[in-house]
């Protein structure tokens, strides 16, 4: 038998960073994609994030690799702002970037407190400013011209 329990921070991005998650309907694409997730078999820790960003914390399956997860969300919610139009009208697609950190349980409280916390940590810091503290965290020197590419 296999053991196994991958803990992921996942930060995405509408293309062209556009503000395109309203806070007055960010609740309706968090509550979809915690559907998402369960569907697949995942548990959600937290969702949060900026009308330029999502963060995720969540378990996934092993059986589903983490590019494949992120790709199908990333369809599958699209689709579900596109129909959703009149809710986010500034909803063009999902950049095609995305950031994966692995974390451990020890981990948990403090990144679910970061991801809570989001609005009032971006009245300091920008989202590239945010992505390249966070990738350099993980010892991964950032190439910034990507986090503006779609």
């Amino acid at each position: 038998m296999s053991y196994t329990k991958l803990l992921y921070h996942i930060v995405f991005r509408p293309k062209n960073s556009a503000p395109a998650i309203t806070i007055a309907h960010e609740e309706m694409l968090y509550r979809y994609i915690w559907s998402f997730i369960i569907d697949k078999g995942g548990v959600l820790h937290r969702i949060g994030g900026m009308p330029d960003h999502v963060h995720i914390l969540l378990y996934i399956p092993p059986t589903i690799s983490i590019a494949d997860f992120v790709r199908d969300m990333k369809i599958s919610s699209s689709k579900f702002l596109k129909s959703h139009s009149d809710e986010f009208p500034l909803f063009e697609g999902w950049a095609r970037s995305y950031c994966a950190l692995s974390y451990t349980d020890s981990d948990m409280k403090q990144v679910v407190e970061y991801i809570r916390n989001q609005k009032a940590h971006h009245r300091f810091m920008s989202m590239v400013d945010e992505l390249t503290q966070l990738l350099r965290q993980h010892g991964i020197e950032p190439d910034t011209k990507h986090f503006l590419d779609d």
